[in-house]
């Protein structure tokens, strides 16, 4: 065997606290979540006893305030933690990232009697979230949503279909976009409605090329009746309500995607020290060598650029060009090196016997989920050149 394993990655973190945090974090990933994680996504199991785990050690509700059970802790750190779990399980990692999503709305714009009622259980008691944006004809085009919320004297009645929902079955709460007004933008607004509401039903998950353990479903709204007290922000505020949440989240799937390159890259390194031809080890070959160079580049590239966007929030500055940026680098980044881990071991990395072909196939989806890449793009010349002419 080699002497040339992968060290775990080193981190430039603010705190003591928050270094114990990571600490923390390996240790559940070392015991509870890696030895599994291969035979539980190949069988389709949806770890529900890790999420348990996590909002049990306070790591599900890291960067929300303490006042209602969050962790208090900067996106700095929070991203390097789900870097740590998406590198052990991608499906956890992604998991905590959209139940942090799930919970954005009512943290930065729910009453506080709204946040008093129900914050608390969302960030520390057990409960799983989901987030309610995208339907079947409504993805890019997210202002085009057909989810209806009528109201019904004190109450609102949601009726619709969302889909490719994170947690679609399985979530004790979703966050929900349903339009309450006028056609486009400005007539969407934001529920918070309870996973066992009656008229709450979810389709068959999906069948997909990777993440298999993490449900992903239609989920149908059948004249779903919510109380006004469950109306997140102002009446036609639901749209910037989501685009906020939607910056934030792509830096969670920025530092999932570097999780799991991270992830790609060590196996790659381990199998080209230890595997032999011609007598030496394949690592000594150029053209490995410059494969494996060129994909640590690539991950020290995004994690420093998703770090940056991460810092700009934590200060209080725009972020969303940033955020657009990570999003869309770190998840390509991630795509060609778990691309390229398979090609470092050659045969074996196109078998269920080794981990980075099941990375490879988890990697594509983080080009799609929290807008396309494409969408990124669009983004960030926006920023810079303006909107477009129509």
């Amino acid at each position: 065997m080699s002497d040339r394993a992968p060290q775990p990655v080193e981190r430039r973190l603010p705190t003591e606290e928050s270094r114990q945090l990571v600490a923390l974090v390996r240790d559940i990933v070392s015991k509870e979540i890696a030895p599994r994680a291969a035979e539980e996504e190949e069988a389709g199991v949806f770890p529900r006893e890790v999420f348990t785990l996590l909002s049990e050690a306070g790591l599900l509700g890291l960067p929300y305030g303490s006042a209602h059970g969050g962790g208090d802790q900067p996106y700095e750190v929070y991203l390097q933690v789900l870097e740590e779990l998406a590198a052990a399980r991608l499906t956890v990692g992604l998991g905590v990232s959209v139940h942090s999503l799930a919970c954005h709305a009512l943290a930065g714009y729910g009453t506080d009697a709204q946040q008093a009622a129900h914050l608390p259980a969302m960030l520390s008691g057990g409960l799983l979230g989901a987030y309610c944006l995208s339907e079947p004809a409504s993805g890019s085009d997210a202002a085009s949503l057909r989810t209806k919320a009528v109201r019904d004297g004190d109450d609102w009645v949601i009726t619709g279909t969302k889909a490719w929902i994170t947690h679609g079955g399985v979530a004790d709460f979703c966050t929900v976009l349903a339009r309450t007004g006028v056609e486009g933008a400005r007539g969407i607004t934001a529920f918070l409605v309870p996973g066992d509401a009656e008229g709450l039903n979810a389709a068959l998950p999906e069948k997909k090329m990777g993440m298999k353990g993490s449900p992903t479903a239609q989920l149908h709204f059948d004249g779903v009746r919510v109380g006004d007290d469950r109306r997140i922000g102002e009446e036609g505020q639901g749209f910037a309500i989501a685009l906020s949440a939607l910056d934030s989240g792509r830096l969670g799937i920025a530092a999932c995607a570097i999780g799991v390159a991270q992830a790609a890259l060590d196996e790659a390194v381990r199998y080209a020290t230890d595997r032999r031809q011609f007598g030496r080890p394949i690592a000594d070959f150029q053209g490995l060598r410059f494969m494996l160079a060129d994909m640590a580049t690539q991950i020290e590239a995004g994690r420093a650029l998703y770090l940056e966007a991460a810092r700009l929030r934590d200060a209080g500055e725009p972020f969303s060009r940033q955020a657009a940026m990570a999003k869309l680098f770190c998840t390509d980044a991630a795509m060609r090196v778990t691309t390229d881990a398979v090609q470092v071991l050659g045969g074996y990395g196109y078998t269920l016997d080794f981990p980075v072909e099941r990375l490879m196939r988890e990697a594509k989806v983080l080009q799609i989920v929290e807008g396309t890449n494409q969408i990124q793009r669009m983004v960030i010349a926006r920023h810079l050149a303006g909107p477009e002419t129509r």
